[in-house]
């Protein structure tokens, strides 16, 4: 992916708000975003931190309080973007007493890129009988059903909100491969909200992560990553205390635990002497930020900063048998 690629979604001090009347509240303040077409971006937070509100907004449901937004260069909501944008809810609002035939039919009449064998292969995966009515089925069904209905139409921008987190892992990972599958061969793209962030770290390439209606990471993953770093106490002194420290800043409070890892954000020039220490999950990540609301969010460069060694098995037991890292032997050994 690269800085100069086409933009999907572009917000510009976008600010969002939740409620009616005098209790309406601010859930999203002066938002910039930017999404490459061809992108996979997770949107991650807490619960009400305004995942939901920034999808149905880029799907033209509700409109920003202030700021712009734009999808594949028209206003959000704008009529030209019906047959390019697909919108699956978290509530899945299907009509009940149509049996899936029948929705798979209103499909086809409503979208001119109908694809029925894309809307087949997700209705497999449920096992949906075509003559059931959506109403009778289970939530994890309703979910595919949805998903179905939204790949048939052969969108550029797919906008999933907790899409299958009722369904079983071998079910999420086989819909998840399908759509992986639909923007490396069309070019299209995906903004996937999910609380399931195993499933993400396997499917995205972009990340956001919203919390205190404000944007905390945003960038390509790798770069996110790359800008971290899992170090013990042990670890962090020697680093400050060699005769070049590096430059770190811990993003949860360092543990007293000796062995305990925490993660620990770092400038360019440290990235380079920290090549051999590990790198945080996606789990591991998020949840420092979310631990810790009073740490200045980062967004990555428009440029990846290299080629980035994913987390690796270098570990080794101690004394008392357990498993922990050894994110600075080269630093040590030197």
């Amino acid at each position: 992916m690269t800085a100069h690629a086409p933009t999907a979604v572009q917000a510009e001090g976008v600010g969002l708000r939740a409620g009616r009347g005098g209790r309406r509240r601010d859930l999203l303040a002066d938002c910039a975003l930017r999404v490459p077409r061809g992108a996979v971006r997770g949107i991650v937070g807490p619960n009400g931190a305004g995942k939901s509100l920034l999808l149905s907004a880029a799907a033209g449901l509700v409109r920003p309080d202030s700021g712009r937004l734009t999808v594949l260069g028209q206003p959000a909501g704008a009529d030209a973007l019906l047959a390019d944008v697909a919108y699956v809810d978290q509530h899945r609002p299907l009509y009940p007493r149509m049996r899936a035939a029948e929705l798979l039919a209103m499909g086809r009449d409503l979208n001119p890129r109908w694809d029925y064998e894309r809307a087949a292969e997700i209705m497999e995966l449920g096992r949906i009988p075509l003559d059931s009515r959506a109403g009778s089925l289970s939530g994890g069904q309703r979910s595919l059903l949805a998903l179905a209905l939204a790949r048939g139409k052969r969108p550029r921008l797919l906008l999933l909100d907790e899409p299958l987190s009722d369904r079983d892992p071998l079910v999420r990972r086989a819909a998840l491969g399908l759509l992986l599958g639909d923007v490396a061969e069309s070019q299209g793209t995906v903004l996937l909200s999910s609380h399931v962030l195993g499933d993400l770290e396997e499917a995205i390439d972009h990340l956001l992560l919203i919390d205190g209606g404000r944007i905390r990471l945003a960038g390509e993953l790798s770069e996110l990553l790359a800008a971290h770093r899992l170090l013990d106490r042990l670890d962090l002194l020697e680093c400050q205390a060699g005769p070049a420290p590096w430059r770190v800043h811990p993003v949860d409070p360092v543990d007293e635990e000796p062995r305990h890892l925490t993660p620990v954000r770092v400038d360019q020039e440290t990235q380079t002497r920290a090549a051999d220490a590990e790198l945080p999950s996606l789990e591991e990540l998020v949840v420092s930020y979310l631990r810790s609301p009073s740490v200045a969010g980062w967004l990555a460069p428009r440029h990846a900063a290299g080629p980035v060694r994913r987390r690796g098995p270098e570990r080794h037991r101690d004394g008392g048998g357990m498993t922990v890292s050894s994110p600075l032997r080269s630093y040590r050994s030197g």
